[in-house]
């Protein structure tokens, strides 16, 4: 039995800051999980995969992560998700800090 298809986000970690980004529709990368694109389609998913795993120059740890359309743009649907969209939890820094340049 097969299962049925959930949407996804392209998920990865920037490569040289360590950050935690997403893959928009335009192919960029963003910081901001509300910006990112929100895939209902499994054949569209798996060619965002790879488009996202063939910038090595710029990510890495590339996959497709569950989602679902909140009312700002997409959410995690798994507690891990959830944290991760939060940053670092050492300390003060990377997305628990406003960020005015991104």
């Amino acid at each position: 039995m097969s299962r049925t298809f959930t949407p996804k986000v392209v998920t990865a970690n920037a490569l040289i800051e360590g950050d935690v980004i997403y893959l928009q529709t335009d192919g960029q990368w963003t910081r901001d999980l509300r910006h990112a694109e929100l895939i209902e389609d499994e054949a569209r998913a798996n060619a965002r995969l790879a488009l996202g795993a063939s910038d090595q120059s710029v990510v890495a740890g590339v996959y497709l992560m569950d989602a679902v359309m909140g009312k700002n743009g997409p959410e995690p649907t798994h507690f891990r998700e959830a944290f991760r969209t939060r940053g670092p939890s050492n300390y003060p820094h990377g997305k628990q800090v406003e960020l005015s340049h991104v």
